[in-house]
C-alpha cells in the first residue's frame, strides 16, 4: 500500500474497524473509503456488487460482522451465522472480481475447538468440537478463512486472514446485555460505584432512564448494586485481552509488509492454517480481571460470583510465534489498556 491507495476498511465503525481506520489516518493514508450499515448493507449482495463495481478499492480491511457475548451467540444462532456468512461471502468475492490486490478478513480466536491444547497454535483449527455457545459464529468465521485460501489457491488472489484475540478498546460496546466481559464489567464496576457514591444523577445519564429507582430495578436484573456486582461463572475462567489499536496495528503491519505466500512454509503440499493469531501471549483469570478492573476504578464493594452460569472455554491464550516470527509484538499491557479504556468510557459515554 502506498499513502494514496484506495483503502475500503468495512466496518468502520466498530472497535476493530474504527481502530484501523484511526491507525491509516495517523499513518497518512489519504484515500480510505468507509460506509455505514445505512449506506451499504453488506448482507445485500447487489448492493455490494454495485458498490465494488463503482468504487474499485485496492485494499480492503474486512473488519465487519455481527458480534456479541455469550448471551448474544447462544440467543441468536440463526442470526450470527447468516450475517456473518453474508458478509463475507459478499465482500471476499466482490474483491476477487474487481482484482482488489490485498484483503485482510478479521476473525476470532472462538474459531479453536473448546478443549483446545494451550497456547492455541494455528494448526489447531478444526481438530476438534467447537465451544457450542458460539458455534453459529465461530462456524461463519471458520468458512471466512477457507474461503480466503481457496480463492488464493485457485485465483491467485492475495486475501489474508488474521483471528484476533479477545479485543477492547475505543468504540468499543458497552451494553449491559451483549457486549464482551471486559466491557461488561467496567460499566458494571462503574454503575456500582456511582450507586455506592449516591451519585443518583449520573446514573440515570448513563443508563439514560427515568428515574434512579427505574436504574435500580434495571441494574438489578444484571447482578449490579451499590454494594457488589455479580459475575457469570466462577471467575476460574482465563482470557487473553488485546488493546485494539495494537490489533489495528498488527493488520496495517500485515497488509503493508506481508502476503499470502508469507503464512504458510514454502512447498506445503496442502495449504492449510494459513490463518495469523494477533494476541499478547498472556492471559489472566476473570476473577483477576474484575479485580483488576475495580482497582483502577475505585470500587469497594464485593463481587459474586454465579456458578449456575456459564463459565465457558476455561483458557483461550493464544501462541502468537507466527505473527511474532512475521515482525510484529503488541506494546500496551492489560493494566495500562484498562485505565485507557475507562479514561475512554468516561468521556464517551
Amino acid at each position: 500500500m502506498d499513502k494514496n491507495s484506495k483503502i475500503y476498511i468495512a466496518g468502520h465503525r466498530g472497535l476493530v474497524g474504527s481502530a484501523i481506520f484511526k491507525n491509516l489516518k495517523d499513518k497518512g493514508y489519504n484515500n480510505i473509503i468507509a460506509r455505514t450499515h445505512k449506506e451499504l448493507d453488506l448482507t445485500d449482495q447487489r448492493a455490494v456488487s454495485d458498490f465494488f463495481s463503482q468504487e474499485k478499492p485496492e485494499y480492503v480491511f474486512l473488519a465487519a460482522a455481527k458480534v456479541g457475548g455469550i448471551v448474544a451467540n447462544n440467543t441468536y444462532r440463526a442470526d450470527f451465522i447468516y450475517d456473518n456468512m453474508m458478509i463475507q461471502n459478499n465482500v471476499i468475492h466482490q474483491s476477487y472480481i474487481n482484482n482488489v490486490k490485498k484483503l485482510l478478513f478479521l476473525g476470532s480466536t472462538c474459531i479453536y475447538p473448546k478443549n483446545t491444547p494451550q497456547p492455541i497454535k494455528e494448526e489447531y483449527l478444526l481438530t476438534d468440537t467447537l465451544e457450542y455457545t458460539n458455534e453459529p459464529y465461530a462456524i461463519a468465521k471458520i468458512a471466512g478463512i477457507k474461503m480466503c485460501e481457496s480463492y488464493n489457491l485457485q485465483y491467485g488472489t492475495n486475501f489474508i486472514s488474521v483471528m484476533p484475540t479477545n479485543l477492547y478498546g475505543p468504540n468499543d460496546n458497552f451494553d449491559l446485555e451483549k457486549s464482551h466481559v471486559l466491557p461488561a464489567l467496567i460499566r458494571k464496576i462503574h454503575l456500582a460505584k456511582l450507586l455506592s457514591e449516591l451519585k443518583y444523577d449520573q446514573v440515570v445519564n448513563d443508563l439514560g432512564l427515568n428515574s434512579i429507582g427505574e436504574c435500580k430495578e434495571y441494574l438489578k436484573t444484571f447482578g449490579v448494586s451499590a454494594n457488589s456486582v455479580e459475575i457469570w461463572g466462577s471467575g476460574k475462567p482465563k482470557r487473553e485481552f488485546l488493546w485494539s489499536e495494537d490489533m489495528a496495528d498488527a493488520c496495517v503491519f500485515i497488509m503493508e509488509n506481508r502476503s499470502f505466500l508469507d503464512t504458510y512454509p514454502d512447498g506445503e503440499r496442502e495449504v492449510r492454517n494459513t490463518h495469523i493469531n494477533i494476541g499478547t501471549g498472556t492471559d489472566i483469570s476473570i476473577k483477576e480481571l474484575a479485580y483488576t478492573i475495580k482497582r483502577v476504578i475505585g470500587f469497594h464493594g464485593d463481587f459474586v460470583f454465579n456458578i449456575e452460569k456459564p463459565d465457558g472455554t476455561m483458557r483461550k491464550l493464544t501462541d502468537v510465534s507466527k505473527l511474532n516470527g512475521l515482525g510484529w509484538k503488541h506494546t500496551v499491557e492489560l493494566s495500562e489498556g484498562i485505565k485507557y479504556i475507562y479514561n475512554w468510557y468516561i468521556k464517551n459515554k
